[in-house]
């Protein structure tokens, strides 16, 4: 009974603890607040690294003192950090709608138009949306149900078309035949498809981007999100193009030649999927109880498994079009199969030097070189 009553005490210590620490960050996040007021009046920019890595660096130096590791110190101050860059910048919103653009999404109700149509307010923008799927509802300001129902195109500075794959280059074809005068960014996961279309289009001299955002709709608004450009201009040029459209603490821009983009696609999307894919199938095969495998599994399992199910729980349709339509997913194929022969080949004769060697070389393509 002593014991349980000094573990109640213990408790209520920590509680009281826990409240000082609520108080604490209640009033970190109003300082954030004003930071972000003043960021937003002014146009500076919410995240700055230097700062961010000075208080990382400050977290890590007293983790010892709080008998934990640096790591666990480190993964506190990113959470609080993430709390204050969103509380910055929702706070500055107000600033910042001053300068925000007029958007039109084109599959606003999809599942990556519904993560641009919350995304794009948060950079201040005003955005309203196309998809069939509204056709039975209510008329609504700013919702509609075809892109006939817009009547004032030309007032929109970017047109985002956000449709499945497979749809995208007749969607782009109606829209261009419209005339927009602003900026048509598409963001098919694979541009093969588009290639005649985009250059119908440059030869008009519409503003066409070529854009991928390499996160699904899950995607955390306060995360970092990185865009992959395919370029058919010089990148600088394409980049100013987008800057007033992804103007958010977290983006991240990459450009890279058009023609390169679906290749690099092949391996990073198409590779990525089919393993996750194969996981996934073979394990189907083996008549093994997924209980029995979650109560049973290895952190290398599970982590494996984490990442397959993301992939399976996906629209089949996305996923089936993402490989069916990437020119080069032979090239991917063809590695996969001559890597899997390989290993067996190495395992079957008990080739260690092999085995080290393929392993080696694997490790390597991985790993960011310096």
């Amino acid at each position: 009974m002593a014991g349980e009553h000094d573990l109640h005490a213990l408790r209520e210590r920590i509680a009281e603890v826990d409240r000082a620490l609520l108080e604490l960050l209640r009033r970190r996040m109003e300082l954030a607040a004003e930071v972000g007021r003043v960021k937003g009046a002014t146009g500076i920019p919410v995240v700055v690294r230097d700062v961010e890595d000075r208080v990382l660096t400050r977290a890590r130096q007293h983790a010892e003192e709080c008998g934990v590791s640096a790591d666990v110190m480190e993964e506190i101050f990113h959470a609080i950090m993430r709390g204050s860059v969103e509380r910055q910048h929702r706070v500055g919103l107000a600033a910042r709608s001053q300068r925000g653009k007029r958007v039109l999404i084109l599959g606003g109700a999809g599942a990556m138009g519904s993560w641009l149509a919350r995304f794009l307010p948060l950079v201040g923008h005003r955005v309203d949306a196309v998809d069939p799927a509204w056709a039975r509802l209510e008329p609504a300001e700013g919702r509609f149900a075809s892109l006939a129902e817009v009547a004032d195109l030309a007032g929109y500075d970017y047109v985002v078309v956000s449709v499945p794959l497979a749809s995208t280059d007749e969607a782009l074809r109606t829209l261009l035949a419209r005339r927009p005068r602003g900026v048509v960014v598409e963001i098919a996961s694979i541009k093969a498809p588009l290639a005649g279309t985009l250059e119908a289009a440059r030869a008009e001299g519409t503003q066409v981007s070529s854009l991928h955002p390499m996160f699904g709709p899950g995607k955390s608004l306060y995360e970092p999100l990185t865009f992959v450009l395919a370029c058919r201009d010089e990148p600088e040029v394409e980049r100013r193009r987008l800057d007033d459209l992804l103007r958010h603490p977290y983006t991240n821009i990459v450009a890279i030649p058009a023609p390169h983009h679906d290749r690099l696609m092949g391996w990073l999307l198409g590779l990525a999927h089919l393993t996750g894919m194969l996981f996934g199938a073979a394990l189907a095969k083996s008549g093994l109880a997924g209980r029995e495998l979650e109560a049973c599994a290895s952190t290398t399992f599970s982590r494996q498994a984490a990442t397959a199910l993301s992939i399976l729980g996906e629209d089949p349709a996305l996923y089936l079009d993402i490989q069916r339509l990437n020119p080069h997913r032979e090239e991917v194929y063809r590695a996969t199969r001559q890597a899997l022969d390989q290993l067996i080949a190495q395992v079957s004769a008990g080739d260690l030097e092999g085995f080290r060697a393929t392993l080696g070389g694997a490790r390597g393509a991985l790993e960011p070189t310096p």
